[in-house]
């Protein structure tokens, strides 16, 4: 009896052991994701309710399985090889090639650091609050957390940011949609019009992003990720994938029962057509909340992911653990980008419209993004590690329907 008594007790000690570890490992795959729902995607699937209804639901959901195959695959080139995207270009393709996949991810990061401190405006023009001060508190904010040499800080700080992005799914609760219209018009795709084919495109570049997949294969290195640790990455990249596309997904739905076919011209509309369901206070606070969440863990995981693709293409120190003295060019492009960002967005007057077309300029970018990761799944990985038979080929075909539908959006512009 006392043994089994001492195995009683051992077991939920055993169970609380293994939770620890799983936390523990998990945050690369959530904070990328949290931070994939950024500012820019937000208003992107927030027009798209608002013009297209329920029409924009079906893709929120055929793009989680995709976001999940894309970012699964920079999970196993960063803990296999223990070396970063940009490295890996460099390494196997060449410093040529290694420029032009950083020219793309440096574009692309400045781009959505604008949408990012315009969500931050947005948020603070609901409150009175001038962008001038907004914009530059965040900007300090971030650089002073990314500077702190702790990557760990910086993971912790930015999931509770993003987490506030669940407001959203709570207001697609709030506002009582109906399940029978939701069923009936999300099956009816118009790809015929070609303003729809605008917003699907922004909303395929909102999802999958090239700073995404920097981040990620350089976040499980500096957090010392092993071999034995890969079934939970691939765990945390699948809830993240998840939880990513369910904001999205609560958003569409938002603005298709708040504000039908009307255009959003200011991201304050998004809580005003909200408040009648909510109150004005609860949509101002709840939706504002949501909103700088979402723009500031993605405005910190843009930066990082931008200075550690500059970096590695250059061989050049970087880690978020190292001090400013020994990765001093690393902080400053991390610097650089943010001041960019906030100065084109205190420049800038149609904050909705900028967001839309940033989310496209990332879908036309999207073949020189996704071609370079499959070539590196084939060539950097050891063959054990690689994708095989029906899996590979069914990645493989997806990837290339969505660089075919980037090619498509330029040629159709």
């Amino acid at each position: 009896m006392p043994n089994a008594d001492r195995a009683d007790v051992m077991m939920p000690a055993g169970r609380l052991r293994k939770l620890m570890l799983l936390v523990s490992i998990l945050g690369p795959g959530l904070m990328v994701m949290l931070a994939d729902t950024d500012a820019g995607s937000v208003i992107t699937a927030a027009q798209s309710g608002a013009m297209w209804g329920y029409r924009m639901v079906l893709p929120q959901i055929v793009l989680m399985p995709i976001l999940y195959f894309v970012q699964e695959i920079t999970v196993r080139l960063g803990i296999v090889t223990g070396k970063g995207h940009g490295t890996l270009i460099r390494e196997k393709f060449g410093k040529n090639w290694a420029l032009l996949s950083v020219i793309t991810l440096f574009i692309t990061s400045v781009g959505a650091l604008v949408t990012e401190f315009s969500g931050v405006a947005g948020v603070s023009a609901m409150f009175g609050i001038p962008k001038l001060w907004s914009v530059s508190a965040a900007t300090i904010l971030l650089i002073v957390l990314g500077v702190s040499g702790s990557y760990r800080r910086v993971e912790r700080v930015g999931i509770a940011m993003g987490l506030f992005q669940l407001f959203f799914v709570v207001a697609m609760f709030w506002v009582h949609p109906s399940i029978s219209a939701l069923t009936h018009q999300m099956m009816q795709i118009p790809l015929s019009n070609r303003n729809y084919l605008f917003l699907l495109a922004a909303n395929v570049g909102a999802v999958i992003m090239p700073w995404m997949i920097f981040y990620q294969q350089g976040a499980v290195i500096d957090k010392g990720l092993r071999l034995e640790n890969m079934p939970t990455a691939k765990r945390d990249t699948l809830i993240g994938a998840i939880v990513t596309q369910l904001i999205m997904l609560a958003v569409v739905v938002v603005l298709a029962v708040a504000h039908p076919h009307q255009a959003l011209n200011t991201i304050g509309q998004i809580a005003t057509a909200v408040a009648p369901f909510m109150g004005e206070q609860a949509s101002r606070w709840m939706l504002g909340l949501g909103m700088l969440g979402a723009s500031m863990i993605a405005a910190l995981v843009v930066s990082i992911a931008g200075a550690w693709g500059v970096s590695e293409a250059f061989g050049i120190q970087h880690s978020l653990n190292a001090r400013w003295r020994d990765a001093r060019w690393f902080y400053s492009i991390y610097t650089l980008a943010h001041v960019l960002g906030a100065v084109w967005v205190l420049l800038s007057v149609d904050l909705v419209q900028l967001n839309i077309d940033i989310e496209v300029m990332n879908a036309i970018l999207l073949p020189i993004v996704l071609g370079f990761l499959l070539l590196l799944e084939a060539k950097a990985l050891p063959d054990e590690w690689r994708m095989k038979g029906a899996y590979k080929y069914m990645v493989w075909a997806i990837c290339l329907l969505v660089m075919v539908f980037g090619l498509y959006t330029l040629v159709s512009l």
